[in-house]
């Protein structure tokens, strides 16, 4: 175990650390898609909520617009909202919150990006069900197959194992911290409990998320919105920090400012997973209002903006507003308890435990989707292949429930850097396509159709899977 952590350490001190290669990398992307797609998560920023209008529609093939923007969402907000902005803090100040809104922000368009593509590329599973996500537009699009196995492998290190022992550890923590109750038994009822759901399918998750989903992150908000008011007085001096620390410019120097920025940039990534390749799972599997694979992509933009600007801000509120010592060591969801004792005495720890575990359990059975995914392209989305898959997810929820907070979100840094790396390489190949595709929507929004898409008409890279978006496949020679 050792030998394997200093591996671990050294791959993310080459992606994260040191040599800081995803940092880059995604500010690229971030910057690459928001030029070439126009700014249009800033331009058509109000077109994604007239397309919340309509968006719970489904077919029995696929899941709806909405129902795909709570899945992702279930994924998106969970430990990263809570435990990670708690972390950016500890580590890089109030200035990593504002380096967390600018990946936010360019991640917005890689988010957009993704999701047309998990769209156009879908594909059906062997029940009729409709699939999508990198591994699918990486064969199909890219035509490479062993990209896509790489990618798969790597979403099955992190999403369909590393993560559900991170965001078991993170439950069970802020449940003995603030009940005292055995890990390992917490570990066992989350595991039970997330059963119960998961093996209904994916269909089954996006239902659970669909309701659980919207209460959560209307509570949590109108939370920080309480306590903003209860230190309204303090809130001008906290943007004014949050903005002066981001560049350096507080007591503590530019000496901060690399960890602000690594820090924010980091768990901002993590929190949202733009340019990770996660979402399009979610975004493939559903049914677009109207029927274009860019409406999928306005909507997953949508999910972006809720979970960081909006989610990660009111916890990043709830600490900084706080009267409490941030040490400058690695600090996770116990950062954000006390921060909320500051606030509601003793309620504080209940509440925050009762949040991670509904936020934390939310993303397990997100998290199990988006990997299960994937069994198609190894022709294992069968019963055996469901049934080993699922037996060793739920082991990695019952070994997270009692290992230390640095080994877990080691793992979860090495498998979402590796996720990301392979991701971003493909989108950007498919940026012909992308564009095309998007071109498409936008004239037939100006001629004032309701838009609709099919390949006869929109020439796309490699090639569709026949029947889904026309009767034939139209391939870019």
């Amino acid at each position: 175990m050792e030998f394997i952590q200093q591996i671990v350490t050294s791959l993310n001190n080459l992606l994260w650390g040191n040599g800081q290669l995803l940092i880059y990398i995604l500010l690229f992307a971030g910057i690459w898609f928001s030029v070439t797609l126009k700014a249009i998560q800033i331009t058509h920023f109000r077109h994604m909520f007239t397309l919340l209008k309509g968006s719970t529609q489904g077919t029995s093939e696929q899941i709806s617009s909405f129902q795909a923007l709570c899945t992702g969402l279930s994924a998106r907000v969970g430990t990263g909202n809570l435990a990670g902005v708690a972390v950016a803090i500890s580590l890089g100040g109030s200035g990593a919150v504002f380096w967390m809104w600018v990946i936010a922000i360019l991640g917005m368009a890689t988010g957009f990006a993704e999701s047309v593509l998990g769209q156009v590329y879908k594909v059906r599973d062997r029940n009729g069900e409709f699939r999508g996500g990198p591994a699918y537009y990486i064969q199909n699009g890219l035509g490479s197959r062993w990209l896509a196995v790489l990618f798969a492998l790597c979403l099955f290190l992190g999403y369909g194992f590393t993560f559900s022992a991170m965001q078991t550890n993170t439950i069970t923590d802020a449940m003995h911290f603030a009940f005292g109750f055995d890990r390992l038994y917490t570990g066992l009822v989350i595991t039970l409990l997330a059963g119960s759901i998961i093996l209904g399918g994916f269909k089954s998750i996006a239902h659970f998320a669909e309701r659980i989903v919207p209460v959560m992150g209307i509570l949590f908000v109108a939370s920080a919105i309480v306590i903003a008011v209860m230190n309204i007085q303090m809130l001008g001096d906290m943007v004014t920090d949050i903005f002066l620390s981001a560049f350096g410019l507080t007591e503590a120097g530019a000496g901060a400012l690399g960890a602000a920025i690594k820090n924010g940039i980091q768990r901002g990534l993590y929190s949202n997973e733009a340019g990770a390749g996660s979402v399009p799972h979610a975004a493939g599997a559903a049914t677009p209002n109207p029927n274009h694979p860019v409406a999928q992509g306005y909507i997953q933009m949508l999910g972006v903006f809720f979970d960081t600007i909006v989610l990660c801000s009111c916890t990043a509120a709830i600490i900084l507003l706080a009267d409490i010592n941030i040490s400058g060591e690695m600090e996770g969801i116990r950062l954000t308890q006390n921060a909320m004792t500051s606030h509601f005495s003793e309620g504080g720890v209940y509440f925050v435990a009762a949040a991670i575990t509904l936020f934390a359990f939310t993303s397990v059975v997100a998290n199990y989707a988006y990997a299960e995914s994937n069994l198609h392209l190894f022709n294992a989305d069968n019963n055996v292949g469901r049934g080993i898959y699922t037996s060793l997810y739920f082991l990695m929820m019952i070994w997270g429930s009692t290992a230390s907070l640095k080994e877990v979100w080691s793992l979860a840094d090495l498998a979402l850097g590796l996720m990301t790396l392979v991701n971003i390489f493909a989108i950007i190949q498919l940026t012909p396509t992308i564009n095309r595709v998007n071109v498409d929507y936008q004239n037939q929004l100006k001629k004032g159709l309701k838009p609709s898409f099919s390949t006869q008409n929109v020439k796309v890279q490699g090639q569709c899977e026949l029947g889904i978006w026309d009767s034939t496949t139209n391939i870019e020679k």
